[in-house]
């Protein structure tokens, strides 16, 4: 019995690799078509609508909530642990230094440039052909493919609307340029809003009492301040004040300051354990934008993770934000392309990229056990 399952598994293997190229060719096809289609962060109505088409066609039935677009894998079982591929088919902005058409793709020199390409389409695609070729045999879990929006914003209607409309998700997958690394942590975001009071005077005659004075103290509380518990994979806790507005006119002795704090939590730290502390420590009144957006962890011992390891990927913590901030399951980031190149002038995805994420992709989950 053991040696008709590995000639099976090898057998599916060859016929992987016997198509390989030409899967690699459609993939980087569909990218190209998803860049030519603009699909801003809360304007990606049309992009999810090629997309949705495409997967139909290769006879998927799919799911849709605004935006955002899924499928089943087949033989879908209530007894199953359920497995989520996900990446994000929103953009950025395309910045003032493109020397291309931001939307009309271009491939040169095994480099293919357009908006997105690199953050994250390269990840969409290769998620998706992955998933269509794991679907061709029985697996010991439930998959799930969804193309997720606004991902970029953080907005409501990305992935948190939609996690409810599916079944329970045991681990997820995150497509996010890592260059195929395992980011197994990822830093949180919670932006809060300070406002410090003080009362209006003539500045010539120093009446008055200057808000922006009072506010230095609590500037330099967020600078220096350390918090006690350091993670070995993201590090400290990183708090920022990004912005700052005060006064009226030149003459009068500001009765207001308010500034933005960028607080980047590690997974020690909960956003609202941090609004505590931060709050016993500052004179101003301080609100929390939101709360949503957690540090995530996942054990290095989980069966993917211990997988990926063992074909000599590398485990780090990220820095950057993505959908897996509001996955309340275990989940990894990791896709084609490279971080540095997101949001860039002339982003670029590599062919080659995308073909070693398919394969890395099958390899990793076929007949995984979570």
């Amino acid at each position: 019995m053991v040696n008709v399952c590995i000639f099976v598994r090898l057998l599916f293997y060859c016929m992987m690799m016997a198509n390989f190229e030409c899967r690699t060719a459609e993939a980087a096809g569909l990218l190209q078509s998803l860049i030519r289609i603009p699909s801003l962060s809360r304007e990606e109505a049309a992009a999810a609508d090629f997309l949705q088409r495409f997967i139909e066609a290769q006879g998927v039935a799919t799911g849709r909530k605004g935006n955002n677009v899924w499928c089943f894998g087949p033989a879908f079982s209530a007894r199953k642990p359920t497995v989520l591929l996900n990446s994000h088919i929103d953009t950025v902005k395309p910045s003032a230094g493109w020397q291309r058409d931001p939307f009309c793709p271009t491939e040169m020199n095994g480099r293919l440039y357009g908006l997105g390409s690199n953050d994250a389409g390269a990840s969409v695609v290769s998620l998706l052909y992955a998933f269509m070729a794991l679907c061709r045999r029985e697996q010991p879990y439930n998959l799930i493919f969804l193309a997720s929006c606004e991902e970029e914003v953080s907005g409501l209607n990305g992935i948190e609307s939609v996690l409810p409309e599916l079944p329970p998700v045991s681990f997820a997958v995150v497509g996010e340029p890592t260059g195929m690394q395992l980011a197994v942590a990822e830093k949180g975001l919670m932006v809060l809003d300070v406002t410090v009071s003080g009362k209006a005077g003539h500045a010539a005659r120093d009446e008055g009492e200057n808000a922006i004075y009072k506010s230095l103290r609590d500037m330099e509380w967020f600078r220096d301040h350390c918090f006690e518990r350091v993670s070995p994979l993201l590090g400290p806790v990183k708090m920022s004040v990004t912005q700052i507005n005060a006064g009226t006119q030149h003459n009068v002795t500001p009765d207001r300051c308010t500034f933005v704090v960028d607080v980047r939590s590690n997974e020690l730290y909960s956003n609202e354990a941090l609004f505590d502390i931060i709050g016993r420590h500052v004179s101003g009144e301080v609100k929390a934008r939101s709360f949503r957006l957690n540090s995530s962890c996942i054990s290095e011992e989980h069966p993917f993770v211990r997988k990926a390891v063992l074909s000599g990927r590398k485990t780090f913590g990220s820095p950057t934000l993505s959908d897996q901030a509001l996955m309340p399951f275990p989940s990894v980031k990791m896709g084609p392309g490279d971080s540095s190149r997101s949001h860039t002038a002339d982003e670029y995805i590599l062919v080659k990229e995308i073909e070693e994420a398919i394969g890395m992709y099958i390899g990793l989950l076929d007949g995984l056990r979570v």
